[in-house]
């Protein structure tokens, strides 16, 4: 964690949002004429997309459990745990989203506008292409999609309109549904919680939607609309530093993950696994009522 914070977070965080970075004046750097960057109202680019792809590159490095291998099913323990997780984070993102506006002022009030309404629509969005798929409704499903859209509206929020927001938060929640669907399917990455998909790609999508909407009517530090708008500059510079971000970001990742690794191994023996973590690793058993 200290070593991801030092070598991805910060320079990410300076490259998007210092003045001086690379990605806040991407436009100059490309020569593309323009004083503008990339635009991450809160952290998309920054948090979720890096924080996906660290969580893809520990998936491939560690590889897989065996309970994974052998096909044993871990279905979630706690449904009413999961609604409450997800309210906290729901509430808690408006902190964050409305907080970037750095006051109380009509940029917070959208931002958090945004946020809410994403958030509905992507966990709706989750839901409805479950049932089109075949599958059932189900609570669980609401809650993935729900902090879906609070991860794509996240570097969005304070760029765009709320009916854009409806927008952001339908397509992410189907995008990364079908991404768990076909990482589910290939059975080839075990990443238990699903960060790569609902994270990295989640943030993936907030990233190239931003480049699409982003308007200067919302905030005025937009130099460059987005491509719905006319103006190309702004969409092109995002599609580059979403290569540049992923790339960086995975590589950087698995290099910091070999690193520990020869330091502190970082599986546990087979045995270890097979008894359990709280057990092996933690010496703590779950008492039944």
């Amino acid at each position: 964690i200290i070593l991801f914070s030092l070598f991805v977070y910060s320079p990410l965080a300076h490259w998007t949002w210092h003045p001086g970075g690379i990605l806040f004046n991407l436009g100059k750097v490309l020569g593309l004429g323009t004083d503008g960057g990339v635009l991450d109202f809160a952290g998309g680019t920054v948090v979720h997309m890096s924080a996906g792809w660290a969580a893809l590159a520990a998936a491939i490095y560690l590889k897989k459990r065996k309970s994974v291998m052998e096909n044993e099913v871990n279905p979630p323990a706690n449904i009413p745990f999961v609604l409450l997780g997800t309210g906290l984070l729901w509430f808690g993102w408006f902190g964050f989203n409305g907080g970037s506006a750095v006051g109380a002022n009509a940029l917070a009030a959208t931002a958090l506008a945004t946020t809410n309404i994403a958030a509905a629509a992507a966990g709706l969005s989750w839901v409805l292409f479950d049932v089109a798929r075949g599958k059932k409704l189900s609570a669980l499903g609401f809650c993935i999609g729900a902090v879906v859209g609070l991860v794509a509206i996240t570097p969005a929020a304070g760029f765009v309109t709320i009916p854009v927001s409806i927008f952001i938060g339908t397509i992410a929640g189907i995008v990364s549904n079908v991404a768990v669907h076909w990482k589910t399917k290939s059975g080839r990455i075990d990443d238990t919680l699903d960060v790569f998909p609902c994270h990295g790609v989640g943030g993936m999508v907030g990233m190239v939607m931003t480049g699409i909407f982003a308007t200067k009517a919302i905030n005025g530090a937009v130099i460059d609309n987005g491509l719905a708008f006319g103006e190309y500059k702004l969409f092109l510079m995002h599609l580059i530093a979403l290569v540049l971000v992923s790339a960086f970001s995975f590589g950087m990742s698995y290099l910091l993950l070999v690193v520990t690794n020869a330091i502190v191994p970082l599986r546990v023996s087979e045995e270890e696994e097979r008894v359990g973590l709280d057990i092996s690793q933690h010496d703590e058993v779950l008492m039944e009522a």
